[in-house]
């Protein structure tokens, strides 16, 4: 696989404090990398890193196998940017937004009408942005991003603030722009969003990152040392997973008073707060 992200040992302070402290991982091609972690954490500022937005004070950043000082403007024509701020504007319609970055981006106007349609928009492109649902703007700076087919896609919060519908709907999006090839580096509070979505992730906690793999990977790393039992009465115990746990639970068995039998597995926001006890 092609490297296509890569960090190692960046840092970059706003004062006295370190905004990122020493933070080295990389990304491949064809991945969906969750970057998570609370407000605060340093999630935006990486991407505003990768990105060229703001500068690093140390450490070595490489963006498509490119040092990142080296990256030049058809670079970054490979690179499509969702963040908090659209860039589209509201007193044009969807189509006449979309025209317009087609234009700077001299992507012919075909690739107009073929956006709107995978984003499901097409219907409704003669809105003006400042008349659409967040749901419809939310679909709208995402077509934006992907007029030129980018390699590497940057999601920053994509579904922030959306219904679980329209988050439903931008998450198949996804699916499918990863199947096709993109690339996609996803920040996100949402621990349910990142498992559904990302092949690998990466915990941010205060700069640092804390702890890595695949969501499966850190689920098991991080799996409770204990059996749950659910009995006959409708009572769960746990037991150690130990051969004095292993004893209690066949006699339970033998006696017919077992129902259900499994080992507790915590999800990505359990392992989160086990890390750094601290709520998103």
């Amino acid at each position: 696989m092609k490297e296509m992200i890569y960090l190692e040992d960046v840092c970059l302070d706003f004062g006295s404090s370190f905004s990122l402290d020493h933070l080295s991982f990389q990304v491949m091609s064809g991945e969906v990398f969750g970057f998570l972690g609370p407000s605060g954490a340093g999630k935006t500022t990486t991407m505003k890193l990768l990105t060229k937005q703001l500068l690093k004070k140390s450490g070595e950043i490489r963006i498509l196998g490119k040092e990142i000082d080296k990256v030049e403007r058809e670079d970054y024509e490979r690179i499509g940017i969702l963040s908090d701020t659209s860039g589209l504007y509201e007193r044009m319609t969807i189509e006449e937004n979309l025209n317009f970055f087609a234009a700077l981006r001299n992507v012919p106007k075909n690739s107009v009408r073929d956006t709107l349609e995978n984003v499901r928009l097409y219907d409704q492109r003669k809105t003006l942005l400042k008349k659409c649902s967040k749901g419809m703007k939310q679909r709208a700076v995402l077509a934006a991003s992907l007029l030129h087919k980018p390699e590497l896609l940057f999601l920053d919060e994509p579904t922030s603030g959306l219904d679980p519908a329209t988050i439903q709907e931008i998450h198949k999006m996804l699916r499918h722009l990863n199947q096709q090839g993109t690339t996609i580096f996803l920040t996100t509070h949402n621990m349910e969003e990142a498992d559904k979505l990302c092949s690998r992730i990466g915990i941010l906690n205060q700069g640092k990152l804390i702890a890595g793999g695949s969501p499966r990977e850190l689920k098991l790393e991080y799996a409770r040392d204990e059996i749950e039992v659910l009995t006959t009465d409708r009572e769960t115990l746990k037991y150690p997973k130990n051969r004095e746990g292993g004893e209690r639970i066949r006699e339970l068995l033998e006696q017919g008073r077992c129902l259900t039998v499994h080992s507790q597995e915590p999800n990505l926001e359990e392992i989160f707060l086990l890390l750094t006890g601290r709520e998103f």
